[in-house]
């Protein structure tokens, strides 16, 4: 096992800056996940990671070693790709072992590994299958069997279940984060999922256009987003934004739209009052609205009055898309509410889960303030 440590990573494809000034350091045994829309950098710094992409400034660390000028095989690390990448020719147990046989293990050494592997991956009665003989869900533990055999100090798994089927992918997103807690070694895990993201990772690199935007635990993401991207980008659905004015009376703090009059919380009114008179993106996340009468939210300063255009009925609950003076907003509510397109409705908002966010730099308001009321 190893720390892995990025210090002013920076990756240029001719006038393209692919990735600017990364900085990261994981902890030994540590999950880490990149998280990010397409082309926002996170397979290119893992497969710089990797030595596969050489840096354009910047050192990269694994354990105490540089490995800049470090050619990939002699990284101690382990590969799990996208398209698993395995030899059709070879059956199982061979495809295991090939990279063993490479370096020239012994041949009892090579038999331990690849059946302790297959132990753990639960594949023993596969070895002698072909790829073609495989599901999806069995490539992909071979694939993850060939990483381990390695017995590397870290894990990079570029995507690897993108390929699968939704109900598959949760399976195997569970198995992953059994198999890295039983064996411990750092991992470095790129996904465009948010959903996957948040299961795996014990913390998350959020990346756009090439820079991190934030480094946190899941539930920080969730809570505290450092800007306006990475609350939209953390979460499912989307949080809701709306284009609000800040209005100050007295010890109170009010964000004020067409459709809606929102108290907000003593942390975020304190945070918001230099605004006033402004307007500010507010976010106020699905599950975080509820249908008057049918939520536990009170109601206090805090309806948001607007007309339904889509219900999606989902059992336990309804999705509802409702229009707030043109904008649309999205609803989590009790499945049992008799709701359907063309009613007017009165969502409530939990104003302890309201956020704010500068208009111009969409930086959170009163995100440093948050933090210290929650660690009160």
């Amino acid at each position: 096992m190893a720390k892995v440590r990025l210090e002013q990573v920076w990756k240029r494809f001719g006038k393209v800056v692919a990735v600017k000034d990364f900085n990261l350091e994981t902890e030994d045994g540590e999950f880490v996940v990149f998280v990010g829309p397409s082309g926002c950098g996170k397979t290119t710094t893992l497969r710089m990671i990797a030595g596969l992409e050489e840096i354009s400034e910047g050192r990269i660390f694994i354990g105490d070693r540089l490995v800049n000028d470090v050619p990939p095989k002699d990284r101690d690390i382990a590969m799990v790709f996208q398209n698993y990448a395995l030899y059709p020719h070879m059956n199982v147990y061979e495809n295991m072992a090939f990279g063993l046989r490479l370096r020239r293990y012994p041949k009892d050494e090579i038999d331990r590994r690849v059946k302790e592997a297959a132990r753990i991956l639960k594949i023993e009665h596969l070895l002698t299958r072909k790829p073609r003989e495989l599901s999806g869900g069995q490539r992909q533990r071979v694939a993850m069997g060939r990483a381990i055999v390695r017995e590397p100090k870290v894990f990079l798994m570029d995507e690897p279940l993108s390929n699968l089927d939704a109900k598959l992918r949760v399976e195997m997103r569970a198995e992953i984060a059994k198999l890295q807690r039983r064996l411990g070694v750092t991992t470095i895990y790129v996904t465009h999922d948010q959903v996957e993201a948040m299961t795996l990772g014990h913390r998350i690199v959020v990346m756009k256009d090439g820079e991190i935007q934030q480094v946190d635990t899941p539930l920080n993401l969730y809570d505290f987003p450092a800007n306006r991207f990475v609350a939209g980008f953390i979460g499912s659905p989307s949080m809701n934004f709306i284009r609000a004015r800040v209005e100050v009376q007295g010890e109170r703090v009010y964000l004020v739209a067409p459709g809606l009059r929102v108290q907000a919380n003593p942390v975020l009114g304190q945070a918001a009052r230099p605004h006033a008179g402004k307007e500010v993106w507010m976010g106020i996340r699905p599950e975080h609205l509820g249908l008057k009468g049918y939520t536990v939210i009170p109601e206090e300063e805090n309806v948001i009055r607007g007309e339904v255009e889509v219900a999606e009925p989902l059992g336990a609950e309804t999705e509802i898309h409702v229009s707030v003076d043109g904008t649309v907003l999205v609803a989590k509510v009790d499945g049992h509410a008799p709701v359907k397109p063309g009613d007017r409705v009165d969502l409530l908002a939990d104003t302890a889960r309201l956020h704010a966010f500068d208009l111009e730099t969409e930086r959170t308001i009163g995100h440093a303030q948050e933090r210290a009321a929650v660690a009160r």
